[in-house]
């Protein structure tokens, strides 16, 4: 069972804390890759200091265009597999990779963090962004990563919206 490799950029899973080593191999063995890093500032008892993490810990974007740079990749000190939807490899699309960089490279947003956890259906949030900042609402049905459907009660209606992730508490 052969299987055609698509070019674009994949999703390789490297060791913990190995990202930045794994990001300069692929760029040492003329391999195009991507490492979104995020500035942060971490505490210690007498100092603070400024770092950069990586994004997605454990992820580095590597751009193939052959065959010989999807085994080349993988073969770099570090490197544990591509990442896996199902059967196919998980694959960043352009627009995605330059969305990233764009949000990273904008000095006024702050914060930037990821998260997976998502609300359950039935919590009950505050609204803490926005307009309807302070409103208290019922999660009612949870779509994907970035909207959630909501039921405000507080009105004495059932007003359905859709609202970003990042507006609640």
């Amino acid at each position: 069972m052969k299987t055609s490799l698509k070019t674009g950029w994949y999703v390789l899973y490297v060791k913990s804390s190995h990202e930045k080593k794994v990001h300069q191999l692929l760029q040492d063995n003329h391999l195009d890759s991507f490492l979104p890093l995020v500035k942060t500032i971490r505490q210690w008892s007498d100092r603070k200091k400024i770092i950069y993490k990586p994004l997605f810990p454990s992820y580095v974007f590597v751009n193939i265009n052959s065959s010989l740079d999807f085994h080349k990749a993988c073969s770099v000190k570090g490197a544990c597999s591509y990442i896996r939807l199902g059967k196919d490899y998980a694959l960043a699309t352009e627009t995605e990779i330059r969305r990233i960089k764009l949000l990273l490279g904008q000095p006024d947003i702050l914060g930037i963090e990821t998260n997976v956890k998502l609300p359950k259906v039935g919590e009950i949030k505050t609204i803490t962004y926005g307009v309807l900042s302070g409103l208290e609402c019922k999660v009612f049905k949870v779509n994907n990563f970035s909207k959630i459907v909501v039921q405000i009660e507080s009105l004495k209606q059932n007003i359905i919206a859709i609202v970003p992730s990042y507006y609640f508490e």
